[in-house]
């Protein structure tokens, strides 16, 4: 007689990561809860698909996504050798995991953060370690360093409030931790400073990206690392063998090779961001400041379950998290001026 297998034991405790809730196949909502970009990828994207010779689909992929990783080390200044691609910044982190850590192995972070971070230690039978932000969502530098962690994970600007640790406090701890130090940039492209000049000072510095948010490809799945030479060669031999396809890298690659185009969707999120703070806040809101496409603010009344359920009931969909700490914030990704308008006037609807 056949029975179910069981899982390992970390696995069966796991509760695993929640996405961000999806429209039903046909539904129109007003979507400003996953903190997609508002606007569709750049036409060399599309064309890029299009034109895509079919040849390279009988085949396999370049195992490295080399056309993408020469891109970006244009793009970003540095070498080739110092760019790993991935299955989105999803599968970045986790290779860092996989490489970095193991069973019992300290991983830290700052909280609230990304909620990937400790599934990833679950499954890797990691120990995490977390340490409160410091006033003014500053760096914890010294909390941090206490942990002993082997690797210390953060998002830069953090999800899910948005707010930026200055490259001056990043140097901070870089200069003083001896492990893994991985700075989660999904959002940078709409911040004013990134971790990317600190590469050259310290090897063991990963700065991860996506292009799901400043690209507006998170249909695709392609993310990548910048990293030392020697980070990335270590890398290498945990990722699954073909983890870039084709149609993914053709298409990343050319969203990287427009960056005129992606830097005008990241100036309209800039000043919608402004806008919708501004127009919250004279509604009552505290609104946290944002570097990111999106703001964490707390509702009037501190009832951010109810505001959502009813917005949700208006078609439009935010993000509430039913977590210490933030019950009574609602998470808002910045969308279209159009977007943000409906939001407001359905905050202000009785």
């Amino acid at each position: 007689m056949s029975i179910t297998p069981r899982a390992r034991p970390n696995v069966e405790k796991m509760s695993g990561y929640t996405p961000g809730e999806q429209p039903r196949p046909g539904e129109r909502v007003v979507k400003l809860n996953t903190n997609e970009n508002p606007f569709p990828p750049s036409p060399r994207v599309v064309e890029a698909i299009r034109s895509i010779d079919p040849e390279r689909l009988r085949r396999y992929p370049n195992p490295s996504a080399e056309e993408f990783r020469q891109t970006a080390a244009r793009v970003h200044g540095v070498s080739p050798d110092m760019i790993v691609a991935g299955n989105g910044s999803d599968e970045i982190l986790a290779m860092a995991v996989r490489t970095y850590l193991g069973p019992g192995d300290v991983f830290a972070y700052p909280d609230p953060t990304y909620s990937l971070y400790p599934v990833l230690a679950e499954m890797g039978e990691v120990r995490v370690v977390t340490v409160p932000w410091d006033a003014g969502w500053d760096l914890p530098v010294d909390a941090l360093l206490g942990t002993g962690a082997r690797a210390i994970f953060f998002a830069n600007p953090n999800a899910p409030t948005g707010t930026l640790v200055p490259t001056a406090r990043v140097r901070a701890l870089a200069a003083r931790f001896s492990g893994l130090l991985l700075v989660d940039e999904a959002y940078v492209d709409f911040a004013d400073e990134n971790s990317l000049p600190l590469l050259h000072e310290f090897p063991n510095l990963i700065v991860s990206r996506t292009l799901s948010k400043g690209y507006a490809l998170a249909g695709l799945r392609f993310g990548y690392a910048i990293a030392a030479p020697a980070v990335v060669s270590e890398m290498n031999k945990v990722k699954d063998s073909y983890n870039c396809d084709a149609i993914a890298t053709r298409a990343a690659t050319a969203a990287l090779q427009d960056q005129d185009y992606a830097r005008r969707s990241w100036e309209h999120v800039r000043a919608e961001r402004g806008r919708l703070s501004e127009a919250l806040q004279r509604r009552g809101w505290q609104v946290i400041p944002s570097q990111a496409n999106f703001v964490l603010a707390t509702c009037p009344g501190g009832n951010a379950a109810a505001i959502y359920r009813a917005l949700k009931g208006k078609g439009i969909l935010v993000r509430f998290f039913d977590k210490p700490g933030l019950t009574d914030k609602l998470r808002i990704t910045i969308g279209t001026a159009e977007e943000n308008d409906q939001l407001l006037a359905a905050l202000s609807a009785p």
